[in-house]
């Protein structure tokens, strides 16, 4: 079965409604794209008029800022230490946005959504 993006099939009674046509393909959405950590590996994704997205699959680096310097610079990611999405992401070291990760400048919590934005940035904490 798809993913929906659209209107839930029940309503806030309970109740069911009925559906009137099947889904398109503009309305599906994605599976969850579970970032890892490796050599960097993107997949491009078709949106709505012909643009592109790109998901992040794989990296092992960051743009980190200093938030006393207020300067980024690329930092090699090491391991994933905190995740409150889910704890077997630690495990498994799966990023996703909230994460903590450790990296060569030290520990910086992920404030981009790798699976979605193609990309990881993140803040010393």
């Amino acid at each position: 079965m798809a993913i929906s993006q659209k209107r839930s099939r029940l309503k806030p009674s309970g109740s069911r409604y009925i559906a009137f046509r099947k889904k398109k393909q503009n309305e599906l959405g994605n599976r969850p794209v579970l970032t890892k950590i490796g050599a960097v590996k993107k997949k491009i994704l078709r949106g709505i008029g012909g643009n592109r997205k790109f998901s992040l699959v794989a990296s092992d680096v960051a743009n980190v800022l200093d938030p006393k310097t207020k300067k980024f610079a690329k930092a090699k990611i090491k391991t994933v230490v905190e995740s409150r999405a889910n704890k077997n992401y630690i495990r498994r070291n799966i990023m996703v946005k909230g994460s903590v990760i450790e990296t060569e400048l030290g520990k910086a919590r992920i404030t981009s959504r790798p699976g979605q934005d193609g990309v990881i940035n993140a803040v010393l904490i």
